[in-house]
């Protein structure tokens, strides 16, 4: 295992509990945070309660066993589980964790890449959408300004192996991405999140119709939809660079081909994506690795349908290695930055208004996708993308990873 100084370690949980929570503010006295990670992440994750107690706020923690030889909890339980079991949701303590926690955070340390390998795709979904209403209730307090979170990763030694790294250039790469080699992260961070707002800003400020990406790997047009903003990262991400809206899911058309694999939060690895839409759907996915996995994710309610569009200039972030990681992956900065869709749910802080007084009928007539998934599927090769405006119009936006409007 890499060992960190113990002065990163404090940067790095510095950012996560006094920046990327509360919309910027950080814990405050007597908020309560919910903090999951595992064991491989132990010197973050006793960082993290340290700093928050310091904070003034109350921890309730998840701490979980890592995968190795001799333990896999999760595949055991894909392997062993009856329907019934797969599709059990505890309602009453997932709501009353809900109703107690202000704040989540959660650290990835993935020490199985493919820890799910062979496991039936149609038990994984089944088991996203039994976990739905655990999100749809953390969404809605957040719509409410009553609850933040952020995701964060502490690097392993089969993710940098993924990656084609090892542990001490993965770690490098976290540690120039979260600024942690900077005297004063947070203050870095500020600054970052200011120069972005002004290309958000005038995203926002075009009030486009619709975005039409191109370049060798893609000809695809995204509806931006009534009633939507462009937003940042904010903290919900360390690292996050990326500047995002959720389209109107019934106005993709066209097609698009991803060079970087996806990580699913199942550990499976999907390589060498084609889509392609029609009328809002993806009407034909290929796939050159886990393409049963990928159509089956498809085939999910909702997961034909793009929830979000996102793009980052390489100006900002520091990333610039594949990480094997979509956390990091979809915010790479790298010689053309990336452009990134996601199929699922939306972002309902991507309406122009109060998400808090929407109903489900709004939402859908609105055009916002719901799904019990939320993929990200990244494209860091050369691209160029055409606003096209209510007044006839068309302006460049982005341009080989850098907005140019």
């Amino acid at each position: 295992m890499y060992k960190l100084s113990g002065k990163i370690l404090q940067k790095y949980a510095d950012v996560l509990v006094n920046f990327a929570l509360g919309g910027g503010k950080g814990v405050k006295r007597g908020d309560v945070v919910y903090v999951v990670a595992y064991e491989y992440a132990k010197p973050l994750y006793a960082e993290l309660l340290r700093q928050i107690t310091k904070a003034g706020g109350n921890v309730i923690s998840h701490y979980l066993p890592n995968e190795d030889n001799n333990l896999d909890a999760t595949r055991d339980f894909f392997v062993n589980a009856k329907e019934r079991q797969i599709s059990f949701f505890p309602s009453k303590y997932f709501r009353g964790l809900v109703d107690e926690i202000d704040h989540y955070i959660f650290i990835i340390s993935d020490t199985d890449m493919e820890a799910l390998k062979g496991i039936s795709p149609k038990k994984i979904m089944a088991r996203q959408k039994a976990m739905k209403p655990f999100q749809e209730w953390r969404d809605e307090k957040q719509g409410r300004k009553k609850f933040s979170r952020t995701i964060a990763l502490y690097g392993t030694k089969a993710m940098a192996e993924e990656a084609g790294l090892s542990e001490k250039q993965y770690w490098r790469q976290i540690i120039k991405a979260c600024f942690l080699d900077e005297r004063n992260p947070i203050l870095k961070w500020r600054h970052i999140e200011k120069r972005m707002a002004v290309f958000k800003n005038r995203l926002n400020r075009l009030k486009a119709e619709k975005m039409h990406l191109f370049g060798p790997d893609a000809d695809l047009w995204i509806t931006i939809g009534k009633k939507r903003k462009w937003e940042d990262g904010g903290g919900e991400n360390i690292p996050s660079f990326e500047i995002f809206t959720s389209p109107d899911w019934r106005g993709t058309q066209g097609w698009i081909n991803f060079d970087n694999p996806v990580f699913t939060r199942g550990n499976f690895i999907i390589k060498g994506i084609e889509l392609s839409f029609k009328n809002g759907k993806v009407i034909r996915a290929k796939a050159k690795k886990n393409e049963k996995f990928l159509k089956e994710m498809i085939n999910s309610p909702g997961g034909n349908r793009v929830g979000e569009f996102s793009l980052t200039d390489k100006r900002f972030s520091k990333i610039t290695k594949f990480m094997a990681e979509t956390l990091y992956d979809e915010n790479i900065g790298g010689p053309y930055g990336n452009i990134h869709i996601a199929l699922g749910k939306s972002y309902h802080e991507c309406y122009d208004g109060n998400p808090a007084k929407i109903s489900k009928k709004e939402w859908q007539k609105l055009g916002f996708n719901d799904s019990a998934i939320h993929e990200d599927m990244v494209l860091t090769r050369p691209m160029t993308v055409v606003a096209h405006l209510k007044n006839g119009k068309e302006q460049t936006v982005y341009k080989n990873g850098l907005f140019v409007l």
